[in-house]
This record gives C-alpha cells, structure tokens and sequence, in this order.
C-alpha cells in the first residue's frame, strides 16, 4: 500500500487479485442447493453465531444424527463378541464401515487396514508402542525416530515412548525437508533394513500449511530423507487436520501409518477415530499388552498367549465404541448427500479462505501499519498449499500485538467464536512468532500453561488467533469476521450499526442486502442442469467478486479519527473534581451468583466475604453453572436478603416473588458437587419449587443450588503481608477473591471516554451508576485518582485490614445493562482500548484482619486508609494523565 493512506473499499474487497492469481477456477457452493437453505434446514442452531473454529471441532449436520438416532430405535446392536442375531448385526454393519472409509480414502482391504481408536491421539501411541524400533548396540547404530517440527503434541510425544528403548528423536524443521527434496536423493544401503520413521502432517494445524504427499513415496523411496542414516524409512501421515476438508488418496500416497479423528470430518461422534495400517507394515508391529477380544487363546494360570490373526483383531482391545462406529454410517451418508464429496469441500473451504486472507492482509491503519500480522508459509494461492485456515495476531498502529485473549473476548462480544493460543503445536508457535526455547522455559516459570489466557509476557506474545471454516461456512460468516476486525480496530462510525445486521442474520443474510442479492444472481447463473453436478458450480468463483462489490463499506469503515480535544479536556477536569474524602460510597453483595445486586448501607463480614454474598448459584440441568454470557436475564433476578427472618425474597418481573430458607434445614436434597472456576464444591439442592420458578422465567431447566455451609473453598493466592502462612482464606461461590473493590474515578474516566465516543456526547448513553453495576463490586470508593487503587498494597477500613491480591481480569460480562439484560459492546472495546493489553478493572481483596471477634461490618461512609506498594512512588501523577488522548 502506498502513501500509507486507508486504502479504497473497494479495492480492499473486490479481490482481483485472488480471481486472476488462482491456479484453477474454484467453486463457492454445492450447486442446486443454496447454502442459505443448508444453513436453515441442517445447522439452525447456527443463528446468530459465526462459528470459525472447524479445525477444532466442525459441527454435525441436523439429518445425520436423525438418521443415526432412528437406526437405533429401529435395530438392535448387541455386542460385536457375542454370537447372537444382534451381535452378527452390529459385526456386519461394522465392517461394511470399515469398507466405507477405505472407499473415502480411495482405498481398498487389499491394502490397508482400519484399526478403530478413540481418536488420532490413540492412534499415535498405538503407533509409538508397536513400532518395531530397533535400539542400538553394537552392531546396529538403532532407530531413528524424525517428525516435522510443525506438528501436533501428539505426535512429539511419541518420542517418549521411543526415548524408552534408547531410539533416538530427531526434530526436523520444514526448511529442512524443503531442502532436502531439493537436494535429490541421498545414498542409500539396500541391504540395510534398519527401520526408522518420519512423521509429519499433511496439513499444519497451526497455520494450514499443507505439506508435499509426494515426501511420503519420495521418503519411503530414499529420494529425500529427513536425516542422512543408512535403514528403511516409514511414513505416519498425520491426516487429522488435512481430511476434515480435503480427500486423500491412498492409492497414489501410500503412507504406513494414517492417524485421523472422524469429529474433525463429520462433528459427531466424538472420541472415535482409527488408524490406517498399510498391511505389508503390518507383520512387523509388534504388542505386549492383550484384551478382550484379541487372543485366539491364552492360559490364566501360564504365561501363555496366541494372538488372533488379522492386525485389526490384535489392536482392537476390548469391545469397540460400536454405536459411534455405525454413527459414521450416517455421517457419510450425510456428507455425500449435501455437498457431494470432499473435492466440492476441499473448493468450497479454500475460496472462503482466500477471499477472508486478501481482505485481512490488505486492512491498514491511516499510517498505513497493518492490523494483523499473519502467520503463513502459503501466499494462499491453491488448496494444494492452503488449507481454510488463517493464524494471526492483531496489531495496534503502532505494530505492538494486541494479546490474543483479548481479541478472543472481543469476538465473542460479536457472536464470533474463534481459536486463541498454540494450538497444542509449539513448535510451529515458536516457528512463527520467533519464541526461543529459553523464552517457552521462562513463559513456564511466569505462569503461563497451554491452554490458558496469559497471552503476553514482557510485550511478547505468547500465542495468537485461528480462524478456519467448515463445509457449512458461509461468505457471511467471513464478512462479520472481516466487519468485526474493521469495527473494533478501525473504529467506524457506522460500524456498529453494521455489525448488529451482520450477527442477526449471520448464515442466512448479510449486513447489505445488496451483497446477498448479488451473491444469489451469481448463484443462480450458474446453476448446474441435472446432468451437470455441483462441480459445475466451480464456475461461481469467476463472479465472486460482483458479490464483493455490492459489500462495499462506507469510507469511514477504513479510517479512524481522533477525538475532538474538548472531550478529553472535559473527562480531565471532571476528574479533578471527584476526589474529595477517602470512604466507602456504596456496598453491594449478590447473593445468587450471576443475579442482580443487593445494594446495602451496613452489612456484616462471613468467613468467606460479606454475609451470603455468592452463596447461591443458578445450573442446568446438568449441573453446570449459569452465568450472564450464557444467561444475560440472570441480572433480572433479584434477591433480597432478611436476616431478621432469615429467608432470602426473589423476585423478577412477572413472576410471584419467592422464599428461600438461609441455611439448611432437614428437607434439603442430599449433597451434590459442582464445579466453580475449576474448584470442585460441595452444594445442595434447594428445591423443587425453586427450581420450577427459575426455569419458568428463564425458559430452560434449571436449579438453585447452595453451597453447604460445612465445606471450605481455599484461596488460591499467596499470603499477604502479616498474615500467617497456616491462615486460609476461605471462598463461596465467587470466581477469584472474597470482595472485589472499585473506584469511582476510574468508572468516571471510562465514562468520559465513553462519552467522547459518542457522535451525539451524551451522558446519558452510560449513567454512572449503570456503569458501575456492570463490574458487579462489593465495595464502591471516591477519594482516589483514577486506577490508582491498582498501586495499593493493602487496605484498612477501621479496625479491618484487606490484602489488595490484584486487578480483575475483565470478561465479556460487562458488555451486559444490569438493568435490561442487553448486550452493548462499547464498554469492553472502550476499556480494552484504552487500558492496554489486559482488560483490568477494579481489584481483589481479601481479609487479612487480625481482629476475629464478631460482629464485623462494612458500612457505607467508612473511611479507607489505603497503603501504597513499595516501589511505587507516593508522587506519582494518576494514570489517567499518563495515558495518552481519548482516540474515538
């Protein structure tokens, strides 16, 4: 881009660039069939969510599991070991699916065997533990066991069980294997038959990289070796990421060992998959382990086992998950029948990749810096190359990465649910965003784990965003991602507006009804004859972009603007104005998690927080907690505590208000457990015409559940400063800490910045005591600067000390009006912009006071006497100074 001007709507999104560039003319659609009628008929759960995580997980259409749940009710599986009718039934139906996969796969009996598995992982160690290795002594210098860097932890993990019998790993990085096919054949012994494998994906699940099948014959054949040593090489294709939207044919690309997960091709069952076993390796495997099913005989009483013949029966341990085998059936069925088969997929997929890459790669800030920076080693010019996905970090105009968690957050806000992390394949992580080994030891040593959200260290990424589409992804679901990164990045005006369309309709309408009306023409022009198949629908691509066009964006989609300085001039001497006396001005405690507040002046400490503050929660019918992102009318619940005579009052609008007990009594349902931020707890019921009461105003079934009074939730943090190391700080049913604090001045320059947001500036758009009810705090303070309360070390309120554990990593439950139960995404965005990398709001306290003797209270009007940390200078100017003007 030149000049570091916005670039034009429509070139940023007519793509002439993917239409003239594409090796072959690629296909949007299964023909006769509209996507929109496939998106309404099969997935209507889909409404108004944009699901882009299909390399995790890709969703089971609605007429496979209704076929699959009437073959059941119409037939009788017994147990495959058994001799009966039924067992002959499900025996037979077994094998014809076994037929059916080596068919998909282009493949036949005679060939390979399909070894059923509860999943790829399963299949790897089945791998690991039944290669024949070879240790080295001293004639032999032993196996040698290589996989692609770029792979899946479990395939690395392999090498554990190779390090057992003194095999050597050896990590081989994708430029190596460039190289070496490069380079030609090496030399090679014949009469060597010391065996080796190489491992390696078919399709990297971190970024979408498909790597050559021809390193299969090519490695097999001496041609290209991954390391130069005298032996046999095998081949595992790890195809888990790469069949979900592709075909393979094994007849052309014969790999020794093919790992999958049918979850990844068809959505369910889940915790099935196989092993593709080439049957000239399979004399050579080898197995110490023997169950049920696998022994043609053996002696209880002497070390004395025969094994069964065919390698299927000698691996398949016990009875197989064969209700979820026959399930393939169905998915098959179901596949072939809405998109005719995995060519049509392998098309549709990569034309929605290509077309969101081009349209991502191109956004730019008005200096001209990129919005995201993508992590590819394709250009996205073929699906021989691409696979549908695109790895990325977001940037800020000034290149700094933007932490995944909080893009994560962000997508979510919009209805769009993405992947965040490394994927479990760090090594392609460190590839791409240049993470040493030292820095994954130090990341360790700071906290961060796979898998959870601390997505920067010292300002280094720690993980990044993946996005991937299904065979049900839609060019909708592209345009809401591509309006999400340009609404929350490039700050439009009118973006709001535009993304509320957008979510309503995604999978059906797009935000313009001119992209869709232009999308169906084109459909239409080319919609095959019944002679003509829904290849002939591969001719859609060359018109693609009229659908573009018609999508263009207003101009003030690609530019952002500062603020007018009369804002922030006028957020700056409100703030001066509010700091006045150091006291508590309000105090809350929410008694049903996740429900409204109960607003006190007075109110007594438990040993757990305020009294009854968190002591109940809301589950589903299985038992799971409900919150406000799942249940935003949870807020319209409101509950009143009266401890004179100790009922707890609920009352909603519409509904007849309701008693609850306090404590328990002898009627309680019997204990069950339940679970709150990983914690494991003990509840009971409170009953049935609770339950029926709460189900009733939220519309689904659910309970009331409190946590019993004899059982103690630890604090997980570290002590604070004079408490004792053999003091346990105890918890109810709250996410992280015993009270959470907020200060008034910072909620005030949030509005302000909110304010200098709006087009129109009115204050009412956010009143201050609604924006205060959106961080759900025990404890209200004036008297501070804004964020100071994050410089505390501890407070003192009388004679009660609080230890300050930290700030409050927020979620997307703010976004949410405790008033009205809606949805508005400005404030996360706000404070996500304005606060930097963590969306930190308000701090966790916990009661350190070493004045035990009740009554304690809290009361509104108490001073508080807060204590500075050590290194933080008492001079120091407020944050809200240093941080630099309000940008709308």
């Amino acid at each position: 881009m030149a000049g570091g001007a916005a670039q034009p709507e429509a070139e940023l999104l007519a793509l002439p660039r993917i239409r003239d560039s594409s090796a072959q003319s690629l296909a949007y659609g299964y023909g006769r069939r509209s996507l929109r009628e496939l998106r309404e008929c099969e997935f209507g759960r889909l409404k108004g969510t944009v699901y882009l995580d299909h390399a995790a997980a890709t969703l089971f259409p609605q007429s496979q599991l209704t076929s699959f749940t009437h073959d059941l009710m119409e037939n009788v599986y017994g147990n495959p070991h058994s001799q009966n009718i039924s067992s002959k039934l499900t025996h037979d139906t077994v094998e014809q699916v076994r037929y059916r996969i080596l068919a998909h796969f282009h493949t036949s009996p005679e060939d390979y065997s399909v070894i059923f598995t509860a999943g790829s992982t399963a299949a790897l160690k089945l791998v690991a533990e039944a290669f024949p290795w070879v240790s080295p002594g001293r004639d032999s210098s032993g196996s040698l066991f290589c996989y692609l860097t770029d792979s899946h932890t479990s395939v690395v993990g392999m090498r554990t069980v190779a390090n057992a019998v003194n095999v050597t790993s050896i990590p081989v990085k994708p430029e190596d294997m460039w190289s070496a096919e490069k380079r030609g054949a090496a030399t090679r012994d014949p009469d060597c038959q010391l065996p080796h494998l190489f491992c390696y994906p078919a399709q990297s699940n971190f970024s979408g990289t498909r790597y050559p099948l021809s390193w299969i014959g090519e490695v097999k054949s001496g041609q290209t070796c991954p390391v130069s040593a005298p032996g046999k090489w095998f081949v595992l294709l790890d195809a888990a990421s790469y069949v979900s939207t592709s075909p393979l044919d094994l007849s052309v690309h014969q790999a020794d060992f093919v790992p999958l997960s049918f979850y990844k091709i068809f959505g369910f069952p889940t915790g099935l998959g196989a092993l593709l076993v080439h049957n000239r390796m399979a004399p050579l495997l080898r197995k110490a382990y023997f169950g049920g099913g696998t022994a043609a005989a053996y002696l209880a009483g002497e070390d004395f086992y025969i094994p069964r013949q065919s390698v299927v029966e000698r691996f398949e341990d016990g009875t197989i998950s064969f209700l979820d085998v026959i399930a393939l059936k169905h998915g098959f069925d179901a596949l072939e029948s809405l998109t005719g088969g995995m060519e049509n997929i392998r098309q549709h997929t990569f034309t929605l990749a290509q077309y969101t890459y081009t349209a991502l790669s191109s956004l730019r800030y008005p200096n001209g810096a990129p919005v995201v920076r993508i992590y590819s080693d394709s250009d996205f010019s073929s699906p021989e190359v691409q696979g549908p996905i695109i790895n990325f970090n977001v940037l800020d105009d000034n290149g700094t990465i933007i932490g995944y968690s909080q893009v994560d957050k962000m997508a979510s806000l919009y209805n769009i649910q993405v992947r965040t992390g490394c994927f479990c394949n760090t090594g392609a992580c460190q590839r791409h965003l240049g993470i040493s080994d030292e820095m994954v030891k130090k990341h360790l040593q700071a906290g961060h784990v796979c898998g959870d959200d601390v997505d920067l260290i010292d300002g280094q990424p720690t993980g990044s965003v993946r996005i991937s589409f299904g065979y049900m992804s839609t060019l909708e679901d592209a345009q809401a991602f591509l309006r999400f990164i340009i609404a929350t990045r490039l700050h439009p005006s009118s973006g709001q507006a535009i993304l509320q369309v957008t979510l309503r309709e995604a999978g059906a309408l797009s935000a313009e009804r001119e992209a869709q009306n232009a999308l169906t023409a084109t459909m239409d022009r080319h919609k095959p004859s019944p002679q003509e198949g829904t290849c002939a629908d591969s001719a859609v691509w060359n018109d693609l972009s009229t659908a573009v066009d018609a999508m263009r964006l207003p101009p003030s989609m690609l530019q952002a603007t500062r603020t007018p300085q009369s804002h922030a001039e006028k957020a700056a001497g409100d703030l001066k104005g509010v700091l006045g006396p150091h006291v508590i001005t309000n105090l809350y405690l929410y008694p049903i998690k996740s429900c409204a507040a109960f607003a006190v002046t007075k109110w007594p400490l438990g040993n757990q927080g305020l009294l009854y503050d968190r002591s109940w929660m809301v589950v589903n019918h299985n038992g799971i907690c409900l919150s406000q992102k799942q249940e935003p009318r949870l807020c319209l619940i409101q509950p009143f505590i009266d401890l004179q005579q100790r009922i707890m009052v609920i009352k909603a609008k519409g509904m007849e208000p309701i008693e609850v007990p306090l404590e328990e009594n002898g009627e309680q349902a019997p204990i069950c457990q339940s679970k709150v931020c990983a914690d494991r707890v003990n509840t009971y019921d409170c009953g049935e015409k609770i339950s029926s009461w709460l189900s009733q105003f939220l519309g689904r079934p659910c309970h009331l559940i409190k946590q019993s009074s004899d059982f103690q939730r630890n604090v997980k943090k570290k002590h604070g400063k004079g408490q004792s190391a053999d003091t346990t700080a105890t918890l109810s049913l709250v996410n992280e800490a015993q009270y959470l604090l907020v200060n008034r001045s910072s909620v005030l320059e949030l509005q302000q910045q909110l304010i200098a947001s709006d087009e129109n500036g009115k204050e009412d758009v956010f009143p201050m005591e609604d924006l205060i009810s959106r961080f759900r705090a025990n404890i209200i303070t004036n008297g501070a600067s804004a964020f100071e309360e994050e410089k505390w070390d501890e407070i003192s309120v009388g004679s009660l000390r609080f230890q300050v554990l930290g700030p409050c990593h927020r979620c997307q439950m703010i976004c949410i009006d405790q008033q009205t139960g809606q949805r508005n995404q400005d404030v996360f965005q706000k404070l996500s912009e304005s606060r930097k990398r963590k969306v930190n709001f308000g701090v966790y306290l916990m009661h350190v006071s070493s004045d035990l003797s009740p009554p304690r209270f809290l009361s509104v009007g108490s001073q508080v006497l807060p204590e500075l940390k050590e290194n933080v200078d008492r001079h120091d100017s407020p944050a809200s100074e240093k941080r630099p003007g309000v940008i709308s």
